[in-house]
């Protein structure tokens, strides 16, 4: 029996195995955060640009003189939003285009977009849904003179 226990001790074949037991929970829930923070990124670049489109959008539309509702401009970001490049999920956006309360410039309408998406989860399937990201811009819209 002591002969079987100590080579059982100096037997180190299976320690590996056992390393990597331990540690590959720990390297890919490092990896599954890391591609979460990715996308979270990718979908919060792809809500300013969105913005941006909006921004020249609204203000090529009243440089020809048709003054846009807020309506109108909240139903292009969210199209443009779905469309490529960007192709966000249309079941998670939402925009909201408002007055601003005090007008900041003479001269130009300020108007306010806010857009939320909540982006993809890694863990959808067991119910774990993925946060949510906040983007406000000012509009800054001049009518022609």
């Amino acid at each position: 029996m002591r002969v079987l226990i100590s080579r059982l001790r100096r037997d180190d074949a299976g320690a590996s195995i056992v390393e990597f037991a331990l540690l590959a929970p720990a390297i890919i829930g490092m990896m599954l955060g890391v591609l979460q923070v990715g996308t979270a990124m990718q979908n919060y670049n792809a809500l300013r640009n969105v913005s941006a489109d909006v921004e020249r959008y609204a203000m090529v539309q009243y440089a020809t003189g048709n003054e846009l509702t807020n309506s109108q401009l909240r139903n292009f970001a969210i199209a443009s939003a779905e469309s490529t490049p960007y192709l966000l999920r249309s079941s998670s956006i939402a925009a909201s285009v408002t007055d601003a309360a005090t007008q900041r410039v003479t001269g130009v309408t300020e108007k306010t977009l806010t857009m939320n998406y909540q982006i993809l989860g890694l863990f959808d399937a067991v119910g774990l849904r993925g946060p949510y990201i906040t983007y406000t811009r000012p509009l800054f819209l001049a009518t022609p003179s």
